[in-house]
């Protein structure tokens, strides 16, 4: 095996980002050995819109294909069997009394996908996602998404996040802040952490390197984000977790972007229909009152809107009064007002701020204060909380207590 960090301008991401990219191997690498004839991939998920039937498809590979396909959820009392075509494909359509996966109560259950020469396993949530109007609606229910970015570096270590230990770790901090929901920017992140969300209960929200300026007008590039998008919905569309998938981050609108970023949808959409697409993207249409709060928010599209990277930079046990940047108060007022400002919002149904720990970025140069950090975290690279933690902390804690049962 053979890998090569070198960034080049026709990739997804450019030469230019505002995080640490690690080079080598940062996650683990299985060899699996595999029957002539094997299961490739399968889908086994509630059908969009419904609580009580289970749709998805199994396909599979190699010789011969025309084989018996079994699906069992043991726990539910549930055994199917199904015929594959000629293609090794397997539709896959059934009732079920399951219970359902939420935050609140993330149920997993084995699931075993059998044919006649392979057999696989693994844990499954059933739950149902759509959006209704401004509304986003998990199960048939309302929700609001109480969420907070984040990065995949090591909890308080250098390097990346990979083991189950750490996604833990994060996922924990995330769920101490009152959380129900992620954003897991700005690249897909080791499938440990997707699993652990699963167990957890916490929402997710993927996301593709479509990130800044890239080479809109280029064949390659596209390509290579499409090839991205591709393979995370392939690897991460069982998890329960995850809801919504991201095709960009703070691109600049024209024509060219547009149309990647259509096709992007187009592909997200196609591959699986059953979750969300978004993209995060500057706010407009809002009408300013004064400098702190915003009175007035209006939206052309009767659809939900999740804010996301909002925050401020502090450096962990700097004090000072809340005028000074880079103190824990300056960070702490900050989100006071920044909170305040949200609740104007009629169809704010999420926020995701920005971001959960403090983590490395080239960009970030200014010393004593950065030192090669991204110093937005409401958590320090030590794992130390900051004054605005608690901040947030009891605003999702009154939401919950709001939140209609």
């Amino acid at each position: 095996m053979r890998v090569d960090d070198t960034r080049r301008s026709d990739q997804v991401p450019t030469v230019n980002t505002d995080w640490r990219n690690y080079g080598g191997i940062t996650r683990p690498v299985s060899l699996v050995a595999l029957p002539e004839s094997f299961i490739q991939d399968y889908s086994i998920q509630l059908k969009k819109g419904s609580t009580e039937q289970v749709r998805g498809w199994v396909q599979l590979s190699g010789s011969p294909l025309q084989q018996s396909v079994s699906i069992r959820i043991p726990e539910a009392g549930i055994q199917k069997t199904f015929k594959a075509d000629s293609l090794g494909r397997v539709e896959i359509s059934f009732d079920a009394n399951l219970q359902l996966w939420s935050p609140e109560s993330p149920k997993l259950y084995a699931v075993e996908i059998a044919s006649e020469t392979d057999k696989v396993a693994d844990r499954i949530g059933f739950r149902s996602i759509e959006v209704r109007g401004t509304d986003i609606l998990l199960n048939g229910r309302p929700i609001f998404l109480r969420g907070i970015s984040m990065h995949e570096e090591a909890p308080t270590r250098p390097g990346r996040a990979w083991s189950e230990d750490d996604a833990r770790t994060l996922l924990g901090w995330a769920k101490e802040l009152g959380c129900n929901f992620v954003r897991l920017a700005h690249y897909p992140y080791d499938e440990a952490m997707l699993r652990m969300a699963d167990q957890l209960g916490v929402l997710v929200w993927e996301e593709v390197l479509v990130y800044w300026m890239i080479e809109w007008e280029n064949p390659q590039t596209l390509h290579n984000a499409e090839t991205q998008l591709k393979e995370m919905i392939a690897r991460d569309h069982n998890r329960a977790a995850l809801i919504i998938y991201s095709v960009g981050n703070e691109t600049p609108i024209g024509d060219p972007r547009n149309r990647f970023i259509r096709q992007l949808i187009d592909d997200a959409h196609s591959a699986d229909a059953t979750r969300l697409v978004s993209a995060a993207l500057q706010p407009t249409g809002a009408k300013r009152g004064d400098r702190t709060t915003l009175q007035d928010w209006t939206s052309p599209f009767n659809k939900p809107l999740i804010i996301s990277e909002f925050g401020a930079d502090a450096l962990f046990g700097y004090h000072g009064d809340p005028q000074t940047r880079w103190t824990e108060e300056y960070q702490e007022n900050l989100y006071e007002h920044q909170l305040a400002m949200l609740k104007h919002i009629a169809f704010l149904r999420g926020m995701s701020p920005w971001v959960l720990k403090d983590f490395r970025s080239p960009r970030r140069t200014l010393p004593r204060f950065e030192d090669y950090f991204n110093r937005k975290g409401l958590v320090s690279d030590h794992g130390e909380r900051k004054k605005a933690f608690f901040v947030l902390q009891k605003f999702y804690h009154d939401v919950q207590v709001q939140q209609p049962k």
